[in-house]
């Protein structure tokens, strides 16, 4: 069983490490377009091996993706971040160029792999990667809810003093400001949120997720990486071991919440085929009010990419 992580930076050398400590595959193949770096960080994480007491071997490869032939599950990282005075369409023209071509040797060694994107901005190149790779919509899934749930739950813990693992809640919409964080379907150890945080304290934690990666920028001067790694790694266990989880991801709509060719965030169940299910919840009017306006900004995104024409449909 071998899974591909195509980025050797902070966040694909972070997924590549959970997914060999955790012996979710037998083989991680980490590829770089930068020479000498992905075989660096693939030798580093093995070597951990003996102290971790683990078997699944890490292997790097600068830009061969030979090396990656037959993956099961390959996770998509690369890309640029936004660098000062870059627009956001430059931003989507450079990124999706990476993505596009990532996709493609992808495809060309792993026909039937399950393609998970964390690459930003996501919704966007979730969708490069879809047209690129020409599959079905089924195996081509963005990463973004399972870290902005994170996120939310992680500030819920701290506010109730309790522990995280008990913490249960439903994330949809776009990766970023507009994301839709649904505290009706919030449960600690089964219980309602709303019976133990008052209003206020509750609508100030969904407004601290929105914002969630940019307090990570302002404190670290760069984008976050332990958080986003751990989530991607778990979308692949989900997927290799055939769990069956159900997790917010970026997914394909054909209909789902009256909305019909876009990458959105929605829950769904998770399995050895890819996105085995798309949950439809029955949403009150206002919270579907704050689903089709996140869908709306994304959409502005992704015709951003179809008007650049880099990406046949």
């Amino acid at each position: 069983m071998k899974v591909t992580v195509v980025g050797a930076g902070n966040v694909g050398a972070t997924c590549a490490d959970v997914l060999a400590h955790r012996e979710i595959a037998n083989e991680v193949v980490l590829v770089d377009i930068k020479p000498g770096f992905a075989e660096g960080k693939a030798l580093d994480i093995w070597q951990t091996s003996p102290i971790n007491l683990y078997d699944t071997r890490t292997v790097g490869s600068t830009d061969d993706y030979s090396k990656t032939a037959g993956s099961e599950v390959v996770v998509i990282t690369s890309g640029l971040p936004r660098k000062p005075g870059m627009s956001r369409d430059d931003l989507i023209a450079t990124n999706a160029g990476i993505v596009k071509t990532v996709t493609e040797n992808v495809i060309k060694y792993s026909p039937d792999a399950k393609i998970i994107v964390v690459s930003n901005p996501l919704d966007v190149m979730t969708y490069c990667a879809y047209l690129t790779a020409k599959i079905d919509s089924k195996r081509v899934f963005g990463m973004a809810g399972i870290l902005d749930t994170a996120r939310y739950r992680a500030f819920l813990a701290e506010a109730l003093n309790c522990s995280p693992k008990d913490i249960q809640a439903v994330l949809m919409g776009g990766h970023g400001d507009t994301m839709v964080p649904l505290p009706r379907y919030t449960t600690v150890g089964g219980i309602p949120v709303t019976e133990l945080i008052d209003e206020e304290k509750l609508n100030a934690i969904v407004e601290r997720t929105k914002v969630g990666g940019g307090e990570i920028v302002n404190l670290l001067g760069t984008s976050a990486w332990y958080a986003p790694g751990a989530a991607a790694a778990q979308m692949v266990e989900a997927i290799v071991r055939d769990q069956k989880r159900i997790f917010p991801v970026c997914a394909w709509l054909n209909g789902e919440y009256g909305l019909k060719d876009i990458y959105l965030g929605v829950p769904v169940k998770l399995g050895k085929n890819g996105i085995e299910q798309i949950i439809e919840l029955q949403l009150t009017e206002a919270e579907m009010q704050l689903v089709h306006g996140s869908a709306k900004a994304v959409k502005e995104v992704m015709s951003v990419l179809d008007n650049m024409k880099l990406v046949g449909a």
